[in-house]
């Protein structure tokens, strides 16, 4: 019979597997910003112009995965050790992070696509639901752990709420409504500060 190495149950591993995944998946995100070479003055002006859009969409995944990155150390540092069912959460979410850049490939060139925002909404809103499940599985006070598991779930709401709303409103509102994100996590953050 072998036994388990102590080391493989530890999350040092899956914290030093996961940083390598959100560090190449928020360099592949730059890959999409650039402007062609020999361009005459008129072309560059348009380039730039195109360029923009692609430069917003590097910004917002870039800032989205930095705050999934974090939450995701914070969870995984939680587990005193890896069970099987947190290993899997935890590479499931990796996988979906490891999709991001296509996502945002495609907001950044179809914007006005309602697929697209709806694609972009959907990945996120995924992650941190495998992000929620993660924490779950590795919590071991629940009663002290509801500001996490609220602060994971308000993504999970902005962002799925979202998806509709570029099909049946339009994918402008939608994406505007992803604002709603930063006075509600300020509002959960002070909700479980204070109690």
């Amino acid at each position: 019979m072998t036994g388990v190495r102590a080391d493989e149950k530890s999350p040092d591993r899956l914290i030093a597997l996961s940083d390598g995944i959100f560090a190449i998946a928020m360099t592949l995100l730059v890959l999409d910003v650039s402007v062609p070479a020999g361009l005459d003055p008129d072309r560059f002006h348009d380039a730039v112009g195109d360029w923009l859009p692609k430069l917003g969409a590097y910004a917002l995944s870039f800032t989205i995965l930095a705050g999934f990155w974090r939450d995701h150390r914070r969870i995984v540092q939680l587990a005193q050790r890896v069970t099987p069912l947190s290993e899997r959460l935890a590479l499931a979410g990796l996988g979906v992070i490891a999709l991001v850049p296509f996502p945002t490939a495609m907001l950044s060139e179809y914007a006005s696509e309602p697929l697209s925002v709806a694609l972009y909404a959907l990945t996120i809103a995924v992650v941190d639901l495998l992000q929620l499940a993660l924490f779950l599985s590795v919590r071991r006070h629940p009663h002290t752990s509801r500001g996490i598991a609220a602060d994971l779930a308000s993504t999970i709401l902005v962002f799925g709420a979202t998806v509709p709303i570029a099909f049946f409103v339009s994918p402008v509102a939608a994406m505007w409504s992803w604002l709603a994100l930063a006075p509600l996590k300020m509002a959960v953050g002070r909700r479980y500060a204070t109690g």
